[in-house]
């Protein structure tokens, strides 16, 4: 009989031969009345059956261990959790380890303490997807590594297969993690006038998704707590790599001008506008990439080349009568804007040979007036106001309704994500903007463009209210009456932005209008929700502000100071009578300061 090992039913060629030599008894080839002995027949024949019966056996013994040993799907002394699954079918293996996990539930299912940075909580296996696959358990229990004298003498533990819901993880550790990370500083090379000025790189301090996922799976059947790590990531451009493309393209980009050639003359292109045009954007990776942005080089040409070219305009909308009215486009003729921007990129690390041709070229407006007629923008889904003080003729409210300028009449596209800062681009003196307050360092201090983000909160919360996809914005440290607690945000260029995606199927309008002491933003569209509203958690984790005396002089600027809190602000969307959507925003804002422009009392 031939034992075949692993399962395979196939009969080897080389497997032992048992030779059997013919028996012969008295009469058949021996003279008969030959005594029986150790030289006769019987003898011979007695030792014949004994080595067969021998054999016999012990080919019965083998097949007998071989039948034993691979018995099953999964392999004779194989234990998950101390569920002894050797021996058994899948199907059989799959109830056992069901049936200890049944037995372990209590343990299974009690909170998981974990430990991220300083911050300890607990989270509950079942509301982060934390499991056990039974099936892909038993099939790795099916697989494991068994020779044949360990499927008979031996044993093996193999691990449960450890399932985890990653977003949900990541989503629950961040809130343990609450302000303890800190965020990528992306790298940037901005222009103040004509000077270069970097902005280094920082790296992140934060949860990296898969690492956390590994971490929990490994540690949740261990019992203790599990220490989740905080990752660095650094941004994909060094500071080294900033530093060589100030050198390298941004100084020389504005030491001489460049000569723009056409059909209808030269252009002349002076150090000015090309630092307006020269932008240095990071990707998502910290990744610093130079470009012309072309419509910002023709905002500051100006004259000089609307002299030789004709602007496409978009159609637009205005509110008339309380209606929105489309408003025609126009085509145009212009240069050629990607050979434009990379004509010029390519010239400007130069010093001699600064000069460039352009092609003129036909140009169409690319909102036409029968694309936004079929956007659906009919009527107005949302509007807000915010209060300012000053009137008309302070530096703040300036910079509020230049902003509000800036914006009016945008129309964003379905799908289209809207950027405040890719809108207006930097914020500076060129562009209407003023020194007025900015929050630097936890003080207040003077800064251009001080106060847009009143407009930007205003903007933020009729977007909210519009039901569109918040993508990106951030509360003010400090608390200011005069905003929605929470539902507010500022913005900084170019750190700092707000961003929301337009994600319905229609377009939307963004129409501002402003009194003395108000702004307002409204959002037209169609509308898709019976309504939006906003309902508040309690203010907790109350912080008292501390009395700071700092130096007199122009550049202080004192404060009453406010007290600093937690507090959940929940959107809560509803359609056709039933709440579709509940969304929570949470905020911290630290005490402000009472800030005294002046030395504290001896």
């Amino acid at each position: 009989m031939a034992v075949t090992l692993y399962g395979d039913k196939r009969v080897s060629d080389d497997r032992p031969t048992v030779q059997v030599t013919a028996v012969t008894w008295p009469g058949d080839d021996e003279p008969a009345g030959k005594p029986a002995g150790p030289g006769g027949s019987w003898w011979r024949r007695s030792r014949l059956l004994l080595a067969g019966g021998l054999t016999a056996a012990v080919l019965a013994g083998v097949a007998g261990a071989g039948a034993y040993a691979y018995a099953g799907d999964v392999p004779r002394g194989t234990t998950v959790l101390g569920a002894e699954l050797g021996g058994r079918s899948r199907d059989e293996a799959a109830r056992e380890l069901r049936a200890e996990l049944e037995r372990r539930a209590g343990t299974l299912n009690a909170p998981l303490t974990v430990l991220v940075g300083e911050q300890k909580a607990e989270i509950n296996p079942a509301d982060v997807g934390l499991a056990i696959d039974v099936d892909a358990t038993v099939a790795a229990a099916a697989e494991a590594e068994a020779h044949p004298v360990s499927r008979l003498l031996g044993s093996r533990t193999v691990d449960p297969v450890v399932t985890v819901d990653a977003d949900r993880l990541d989503a629950a550790l961040r809130k343990v993690m609450g302000r303890q990370g800190r965020e990528m500083t992306m790298p940037a090379i901005i222009f103040t006038g004509t000077t270069p000025k970097p902005v280094y790189p920082k790296p992140a301090l934060s949860l990296d998704r898969e690492r956390s996922a590994q971490v929990v799976t490994e540690g949740w059947l261990a019992g203790g707590p599990v220490t989740v790590p905080l990752v660095e990531k650094a941004p994909a451009t060094s500071t080294e790599e900033v530093d060589r493309l100030v050198e390298e393209l941004a100084k020389p980009a504005v030491a001489a001008p460049v000569t723009l050639t056409t059909d209808k003359g030269p252009v002349t292109i002076p150090p000015a506008a090309i630092a307006r045009g020269l932008r240095f954007s990071a990707d998502d990776a910290g990744k610093l990439t130079p470009r012309v942005d072309v419509k910002r080089l023709r905002a500051a040409l100006g004259d000089k080349l609307a002299a030789i070219e004709s602007a496409p305009r978009d159609a637009t909308m205005t509110i008339a009568g309380g209606k929105p009215k489309v408003v025609p486009g126009r085509s145009g003729q212009q240069l050629d804007s990607a050979a434009l921007g990379r004509d010029l990129l390519a010239v400007l690390p130069k010093a001699d040979g600064r000069t460039i041709s352009g092609q003129l070229k036909p140009a169409e407006p690319e909102l036409t007036e029968e694309k936004l007629g079929t956007l659906g923008i009919k009527e107005r889904v949302s509007t807000f106001t915010t209060q300012f003080p000053g009137g008309l003729s302070s530096p703040r409210s300036q910079n509020i309704i230049q902003a509000a300028k800036d914006v009016d009449g945008t129309v964003v596209k379905p799908g289209e994500t809207f950027s405040l800062n890719g809108h207006t681009g930097e914020r500076g003196y060129d562009q209407g903007y003023q020194d007025a307050p900015v929050i630097v360092g936890g003080k207040l201090v003077p800064g251009v463009g001080g106060g847009v983000s009143q407009f930007t909160t205003t903007l933020f919360n009729a977007s909210y209210y519009a039901g569109l996809q918040d993508v990106e914005h951030k509360p003010h440290s400090f608390y200011f009456s005069r905003y929605p607690a929470v539902i507010e945000s500022t913005i900084f260029w170019p750190d700092l932005d707000f961003k929301f995606r337009n994600n319905t199927p229609h377009g939307v309008l963004i129409d501002t209008s402003y009194t003395s002491s108000t702004i307002t933003v409204s959002i037209w569209s169609t509308k898709i929700y019976d309504s939006v509203k906003t309902e508040y958690g309690p203010r907790r984790n109350i912080t008292t502000p501390k009395t700071v005396h700092l130096e007199p002089g122009p550049k202080c600027i004192s404060a009453v100071g406010s007290n600093g809190f937690s507090q959940d602000a929940f959107r809560v969307i509803t359609k056709d009578g039933k709440v579709v959507k509940r969304e929570k925003f949470s905020w911290t804002y630290d005490a402000e300061p009472r800030f005294v422009c002046g030395p504290e009392p001896s």
